[in-house]
């Protein structure tokens, strides 16, 4: 009963400070004044006003609170001490590079050597006539680099 009374008193009083701001010509400022003022008197008609009171001086609902509270602080302690061990994140991580691992094919990454009609069926060229093969080494060990920090 005194909480519907107290938030009366407070839409009454808001409604006031809108007319005087509204008198003033500041009309925006004025309807949101007012807009603040009715919400305290919207929830006393609504019940939620009475439904907090009784809430508030419930001892069943404080005890509520009390196992809300120890379910929280539980679930934080596991929580701690799981990242502690380095638990389900270490595993989570290595499951992920086990699937990027596993999702390139290895066909893919190994060049055809099938026979056919295309260039790759046609000879290659002698040590003579191609480069050193040192710096065609060094080319791919490059591209080998990229790959690797990219995890492919």
């Amino acid at each position: 009963m005194i909480a519907e009374t107290v938030c009366s008193a407070v839409s009454a009083a808001g409604l006031g400070i809108a007319a005087v701001t509204a008198y003033r010509r500041r009309f925006l400022t004025a309807a949101r004044i007012a807009a603040y003022s009715l919400v305290p008197i919207g929830l006393v008609m609504t019940g939620v006003v009475e439904w907090l009171a009784d809430t508030a001086f419930s001892p069943v609902a404080w005890a509520g609170f009390a196992v809300l509270g120890v379910s929280w602080v539980l679930f934080m302690t596991t929580r701690t001490v799981e990242r502690r061990r380095g638990g389900t994140r270490k595993q989570r991580k290595e499951a992920r590079a086990a699937a990027r691992r596993d999702a390139v094919a290895p066909e893919a990454s190994a060049p055809s050597l099938a026979t056919g009609s295309g260039p790759a069926s046609q000879p290659r060229p002698t040590s003579q006539s191609r480069p050193a093969s040192t710096s065609r080494d060094d080319d791919f060990s490059d591209i080998e680099a990229i790959l690797k920090k990219h995890g492919i």
